[in-house]
């Protein structure tokens, strides 16, 4: 064998999203793209916001000697400061640039935390459905994902997280706005999270940490208002990315924030620092810090996204899907009309429709659908939806 035997075991349980990215490529060659639904992989289909350019323009102007050179590995001093200025109104809690680090995007953040925080065996509680990467990026540094259900509406079991919680504890994460649900947790569960952690953290005599992964936070419907943790729970730590907000993923730019009373918030961020160097991320990316320093806040117009999901809840509601209404991100997360969704995966993509197994993210029974796509794409679409939901009721029907 070529590789380790853990990288191969991961190559064969490796993302269901880009197995179906890989499949949409070839249906794409055999029928053309346009006859061909991709509705795979959550990648922003609209431009970044018009004053990115602008920004854009303006700082490689005024780029001066030096300015593509190594920075603290924490980054700019200006972009850490515009960034705690921006999170401390948007969070509640006002915090300083000594508690962020510039990051790799919110995957960047997230293997740092986990650099920091988990010893071998240490575990990380998430709620399923969960972003499947998870359990790798704990896996990167010794950890190990315990994963806990949600309820029948993909808001919190917060009996279920209390049950898991052990003495091989240390970080409880959470994804709000969710991928692939897109359910967003209300302020009163995150409270009583909050409590409970505090609670058992005093009980077992250690600290529980809570993470709170937010690439999707300004893309939310409705007038809603995604709650703080910091609010919530001084033990805390964001870790977010300007990817879905400002259509940037390419960029790989994000960062982290640590809630300002944490215990021991010194060493924490000492360790936060050190592991974005020692990982090998060394500093986030020095053209996109510059810019985001003058973006705090921007993001393209969220109005798109909800049109496509109610354009989308009302063609599956037509059709007879079972769903729960999303109230962020840019994801439906059906219930399959059979118990086995890869199976019914399968047949939708005799529709040369492509959408993603729900085991692929902890909930066996659901698929997900991205739309982050064009309006034509969802409407030319619907059709197969309805064909495909169709023959499952006849195989349902014929079997009973």
């Amino acid at each position: 064998m070529t590789v380790a035997v853990k990288i191969q075991d991961a190559i064969e349980r490796s993302s269901w999203i880009r197995k179906m990215f890989e499949e949409g490529a070839r249906l794409k060659s055999l029928h053309g793209s346009d006859k061909v639904y991709d509705f795979s992989l959550g990648n922003p289909d609209l431009e970044p916001p018009e004053k990115f350019r602008q920004v854009l323009s303006s700082v490689i102007a005024e780029s001066t000697t030096g300015a593509h050179g190594y920075m603290p590995n924490s980054g700019y001093e200006e972009t850490r400061a515009a960034v705690a200025d921006y999170v401390s109104q948007d969070q509640g809690v006002r915090v300083g640039s000594e508690q962020v680090v510039m990051t790799c995007g919110a995957a960047g953040a997230l293997n740092c935390i986990f650099k920091t925080l988990l010893d071998p065996g240490d575990e990380v509680i998430v709620s399923a459905p969960y972003f499947v990467e998870y359990g790798f990026y704990a896996d990167n540094h010794g950890g190990r994902i315990r994963v806990v259900p949600t309820k029948d509406d993909f808001t919190l079991d917060l009996m279920a997280v209390e049950r898991a919680i052990t003495t091989k504890t240390k970080v409880v994460l959470i994804n709000s706005p969710n991928n692939p649900s897109g359910q967003v947790y209300d302020h009163p569960s995150l409270k009583t999270l909050g409590d409970l952690l505090a609670a058992r953290a005093r009980k077992m005599g250690k600290t529980l940490y809570l993470v709170s992964d937010e690439p999707y936070r300004k893309i939310v419907y409705d007038d809603l208002e995604v709650p703080s943790i910091f609010e919530t729970y001084p033990n805390s730590i964001v870790a977010t990315s300007y990817s879905k907000d400002l259509s940037l993923p390419g960029e790989r730019l994000g960062y982290l924030v640590v809630h300002p009373e944490a215990e021991g918030v010194k060493d924490l961020m000492g360790g936060l620092v050190l592991a974005n160097r020692i990982l090998g991320f060394v500093n986030a990316p020095a053209l996109m810090q510059r810019v985001a320093t003058h973006l705090q806040g921007a993001c393209v117009d969220v109005g798109i996204y909800q049109a496509r999901r109610d354009l989308f809840c009302q063609g599956l509601a037509d059709a007879g899907y079972e769903f729960v209404r999303p109230r962020g991100a840019f994801y439906l997360f059906p219930k399959s009309p059979v118990a086995d969704d890869v199976a019914f995966v399968n047949s939708l993509q005799e529709e040369n429709i492509l959408v993603v197994p729900g085991r692929g993210f902890g909930s066996p029974g659901h698929f997900r659908i991205a739309y982050c796509v064009e309006k034509k794409t969802i409407e030319s679409a619907m059709p197969g939806f309805a064909r495909a939901r169709q023959r499952a009721r006849e195989s349902i029907e014929h079997r009973a």
